[in-house]
């Protein structure tokens, strides 16, 4: 089962994809947002495609892939969660999970243009395995409840400047994560059952030239380990994200050039698809 949002830029419909066969979600729900993963949305969603209460929804491949879901009222990432990213930053590996947040209007489609100002002369692509929450989740008593938390999971592209992250910050990392469309999501979320978080390949490449290949087991943080150590310090309401890190393999380590006009990115996350963005500099 994928969760899909099709259609224009702030008309995206909500829909399921079952069998190869897209739905239209909307006698169900209004759209994919946090009211959806508040009332098990997903849960009903399985319950009207059992008993075929779903009608198909005309033209949906020729519509645009839209983001996932929209209006969380958190992004929460992870920074330096892979033990090879980290040592290729020239940094320890973080005892307790090193986090910084996006504002939600930084979400955008897979396939959305990437579009950056003049001055974003460092943009940087970092591919992640994206959580988004079910249940509200405030002091989880384990890792094994965080896990139990999670309402599905989505491929994320955590695009970054690195000028305004690190030359420019004051001292932290948001500065340099929040440009209008540095969190594209897609093209779908699938629901945790589906889903075995500890070990998925992900992939990068730009322009065709492979960037990043490593698998979640190369998480210093499991999935469940995040949502248990932070939701003692905050609460996860339904429909927030949480981006749990990127591999090696991205233009802060040196070994490549960072993203300029014209320039394709691609992504690629075992079971939940793939990523295809150009980037534009626009004055």
């Amino acid at each position: 089962m994928e969760l899909q949002r099709l259609g224009p830029v702030g008309q995206e419909i909500p829909a399921v994809r079952h069998d190869g066969v897209c739905f239209d979600l909307r006698p169900l729900t209004d759209d994919i947002d946090p009211n959806f993963f508040a009332a098990d949305g997903i849960g009903r969603v399985r319950k009207a495609l059992a008993a075929e209460e779903l009608s198909t929804l005309d033209g949906a491949d020729e519509m645009r892939i839209g983001a996932p879901l929209t209006r969380p009222s958190a992004i929460v990432c992870v920074g330096m969660n892979y033990a090879a990213h980290a040592r290729e930053t020239g940094a320890e590996p973080p005892e307790r999970p090193v986090i910084f947040f996006k504002m939600p209007s930084t979400i955008s489609g897979p396939n959305d243009p990437i579009e950056l100002p003049p001055y974003a002369t460092k943009a940087d692509w970092e591919v992640e395995l994206g959580v988004v929450i079910g249940p509200r989740t405030f002091r989880a008593a384990s890792a094994e409840e965080g896990l139990n938390n999670v309402a599905g999971y989505v491929l994320g592209n955590d695009l970054s400047e690195r000028r305004l992250q690190i030359e420019e910050s004051g001292g932290q990392w948001s500065k340099g994560k929040n440009l209008p469309g540095f969190t594209p999501l897609g093209p779908w979320i699938r629901p945790a059952a589906e889903v075995d978080p500890s070990d998925l390949r992900l992939r990068s490449w730009v322009n065709g030239e492979a960037r990043q290949d490593s698998s979640t087991s190369d998480l210093i943080f499991s999935v469940g380990e995040i949502i248990f150590q932070l939701s003692q310090a905050m609460a996860f309401e339904p429909g927030d994200v949480i981006l749990t890190g990127t591999p090696q393999g991205v233009g802060l380590s040196g070994q490549y050039p960072y993203l300029v006009d014209g320039d394709t990115v691609e992504l690629e996350l075992e079971g939940l698809g793939r990523h295809r963005q150009v980037v534009t500099v626009t004055e």
